[in-house]
């Protein structure tokens, strides 16, 4: 992989593992929060292979913690008998006070925990997670609606601008 390509997936510093598209698409992002995450061995490994799966995951408070649900990082496929399973609940790192933050805000009706993306932040797997509200078809149409709007807008500017029109 050329230098170029390894760069071309970092953000400032990070290394994107992997991201949920489709949850910027089903919800509303409320507020964004960087969480650490407990990993075994085997899982960082399988991560820094750009191997991970957000498509299906959420987040549950439970006892007053934070854990990741329904994430999938396959096993590391050079991994001995202490490899890790797939799909299992990992515990999510943050301060106390969003957590409780948290907390009270998933109490509000229709509110929920979502991750956005996995990446290596410093040598460390963070997860980005977002308080999000459940978006209805119609507000999924308006704002396919609004962008394809916007996307015509930018076209004919720059039509204009090159004298086409």
């Amino acid at each position: 992989m050329s230098v170029q390509a390894a760069s071309s997936n970092r953000q400032g510093g990070r290394k994107i593992i992997a991201q949920n598209k489709k949850a910027r698409h089903d919800y509303s992002i409320l507020d964004v929060y960087e969480a650490g995450i407990v990993l075994t061995g085997t899982e960082v490994k399988s991560l820094r292979l750009g191997r991970a799966s957000l498509v299906d995951g959420f987040a549950t408070i439970d006892d007053g913690e934070i854990y990741l649900r329904n994430v999938h990082i396959p096993e590391y496929t050079h991994g001995s008998w202490t490899n890790h399973e797939p799909r299992r609940t990992r515990k999510l790192l943050l301060h106390r006070g969003e957590i409780l933050r948290l907390i009270g805000k998933t109490k509000e009706s229709g509110l929920t925990l979502v991750p956005l993306s996995i990446y290596f932040a410093a040598g460390k797997v963070k997860v980005e997670i977002a308080l999000a509200r459940g978006k209805r078809s119609y507000d999924k149409r308006q704002d396919l609606a609004r962008k394809d709007a916007d996307r015509e807008v930018r076209r004919a500017l720059g039509r204009r601008a090159k004298g086409m029109d």
